[in-house]
């Protein structure tokens, strides 16, 4: 029972990357040291599922994307199911593959995170259908903010400095066709792409006003 206690503690100092620091005292560890090592004194019973509070709360960037590679890790390697509360959204964005939105003690909505930005995209009355799509322009932003909205499938059209961002509800070929015609008038595209909404979005659409 030793021998596989002891093996089971060296496994996970070597899982979270402790093992060097495995002599040193727990209060001279740093914040994104401790949340590893909370992380591998659970680890040590083998659980099946592992619920995280916050646990990128307090930590600098570098720690941030750490811990993000450990949990990725925790399900991709270690087949855990990892459960984590958190308000920081775009953490959440990048390492989960599906998640709840929780306001007032209700769940307002279920699913993977591309079924959450369509429920946003549903919450504010537009087509799932519709893109978001931006273009970055060398000049000229401004007449192309006008051409844009007299072409067909586009609307909402908006800029910042030189890139528009708009609404799009044609399919591919009349995307492409949307790019030829931008060089054909001469604007000089050196960026066409789509535009992702994040989970922040989503919450904010689909809490709007329910949040308190």
């Amino acid at each position: 029972k030793g021998a596989a206690r002891r093996d089971a503690i060296e496994r996970v100092l070597v899982f979270t990357e402790l093992r060097k620091l495995a002599e040193k005292p727990i209060n001279t560890l740093s914040k994104g040291m401790s949340q590893r090592l909370g992380l591998g004194r659970t680890l040590i019973h083998d659980p099946a599922v592992l619920i995280l509070d916050e646990p990128a709360a307090g930590l600098d960037p570098r720690a941030r994307v750490e811990l993000r590679e450990l949990i990725n890790l925790l399900a991709s390697e270690l087949k855990k199911t990892v459960l984590i509360s958190s308000h920081i959204l775009t953490e959440l964005g990048e390492v989960c593959d599906s998640a709840a939105i929780i306001e007032a003690g209700r769940i307002l909505a279920y699913g993977t995170i591309e079924e959450l930005r369509k429920q946003q995209r549903s919450a504010k009355g537009e087509q799932t259908t519709t893109l978001l799509l931006a273009t970055r322009v060398l000049k000229k932003i401004e007449e192309l903010q006008r051409w844009m909205l007299e072409q067909p499938f586009v609307s909402n059209v908006n800029t910042v400095n030189d890139v528009a961002s708009f609404e799009f509800a044609g399919d591919d070929d009349a995307r492409h066709q949307l790019l030829k015609n931008m060089i054909d008038n001469n604007f000089e595209v050196v960026e066409f792409h789509s535009k992702t909404e994040s989970l922040e979005d989503a919450f904010m659409a689909i809490t709007e006003g329910i949040t308190q």
